[in-house]
């Protein structure tokens, strides 16, 4: 059963921007923390990003002020809107539960910043 489909991943130019969409089940989306994450080759897969049913968010300070997290609580829809996109911005993106703990993941979808 998949839980999660992300989509808007693509190749940009450092400075440029993307918005990622991650449509969820809605029994997973329904009362959860929603997070997006990102897994860089070599590297283990961090939070980038977090928000909470209510509206509020929370960012990793390697993003702070570049990208905003949102929710579509009636779309079961979480985006993620980058901007200024650095080279090391680039990594598959995933989004999942942050609380509840994350269930199964999905197959992400691929940003690289490149020149």
């Amino acid at each position: 059963q998949v839980q999660f489909v992300e989509s808007g991943g693509d190749l940009v130019q450092p400075g440029g921007s993307l918005r990622l969409s991650c449509v969820a089940s809605a029994s997973i989306f329904s009362g959860s923390v929603m997070g997006w994450y990102r897994q860089a080759p070599g590297k283990r897969r961090e939070l980038v990003a977090h928000i909470f049913k209510n509206g509020l968010t929370i960012y990793a300070a390697s993003v702070k002020g570049r990208f905003a997290i949102s929710r579509d609580n009636d779309k079961n829809t979480m985006y993620l809107q980058m901007s200024s996109l650095k080279p090391e911005d680039t990594a598959v993106y995933y989004c999942n539960r942050h609380d509840p703990a994350p269930v199964e993941w999905g197959q992400g979808t691929q940003v690289t910043v490149s020149s």
